[in-house]
């Protein structure tokens, strides 16, 4: 395990594989380096990349000073790409897309920059559901009710009640409620209380080549907002994956990210 400091002491934990190029891994909602895809996608890669994943701060090995603000992981990642030589292709998934999409909007050195499936809101009624999560989100996280927290998470993005209720019991539920004060991160990524509405003003300022993905098999919800954002950023690039999810499987995903990453 390698450690990159953030600006503003933050000690950010990270691992390091193959060789080429660079390229940073960026998670969604409750992923680090030991819970999520970026280990399976660094696999595929790093026989053509240097790879680089880290843990987003507050989740596995890195530290979480206080007090957050989506500019403290702009500058993470930021430290992350200096340290992989101060220029390097990203790759980031789900709402670890709005922090790299926000980052790629100032001058942290990305150079190339693919995003899969950012679960912005498209449409009144989606917002609306976003900005109720992130109210019984915040409640919960004061309180104390990780595992509400977790499960609020769940049930937004559309996982039936009862099949969330029997997951509090499997082994994986800890390391969940573990880095739940983290999704509050990922929902000021997003746009928090502004319903996570695609930035579009924001994104027209994206200056670095761009190339936004989603899954076939994915529902409407996350199709549109990733339309929504290839429109937006000027020159973007936007293909479907046949038959993924937003689970989508690195074997499929790497081949389109090394087309892109020339």
């Amino acid at each position: 395990m390698n450690t990159v400091v953030s600006a503003d002491g933050t000690v950010l934990a990270c691992s390091v594989t193959g060789s080429g190029p660079a390229v940073v891994l960026v998670d969604g909602a409750l992923c680090h380096r030991g819970m999520g895809p970026g280990a399976a996608i660094a696999e595929q890669l790093a026989a053509h990349h240097t790879v680089w994943t880290y843990d987003r701060r507050g989740r596995g090995g890195s530290g979480d000073t206080a007090p957050f603000a989506v500019e403290r992981e702009i500058e993470d990642l930021a430290a992350v790409i200096a340290a992989a030589g101060g220029s390097a292709h990203v790759l980031a998934v789900s709402s670890g897309g709005a922090l790299a999409l926000r980052a790629a909007a100032t001058n942290v050195g990305i150079s190339r920059l693919a995003v899969y499936e950012v679960p912005f809101s498209t449409g009144e009624a989606r917002r609306e559901r976003f900005d109720a999560y992130v109210a019984e989100l915040t409640a919960a996280l004061a309180e104390g009710r990780h595992g509400d927290a977790v499960a609020a998470l769940m049930v937004f993005a559309g996982a039936p009640a009862e099949m969330v209720a029997g997951m509090r019991g499997a082994p994986m539920w800890p390391a969940f409620e573990a880095v739940a004060p983290t999704l509050a991160y990922d929902a000021a990524a997003l746009g928090d209380r502004s319903g996570a509405a695609v930035p579009v003003d924001l994104l027209a300022t994206v200056a670095v080549p761009t190339l936004v993905l989603d899954g076939g098999a994915s529902p409407e919800t996350l199709r549109a907002p990733a339309r929504a954002v290839a429109a937006a950023v000027p020159g973007a690039e936007y293909r479907t994956l046949d038959g993924q999810t937003h689970e989508v499987a690195a074997e499929v995903l790497a081949p389109e990210l090394l087309k892109f990453y020339v």
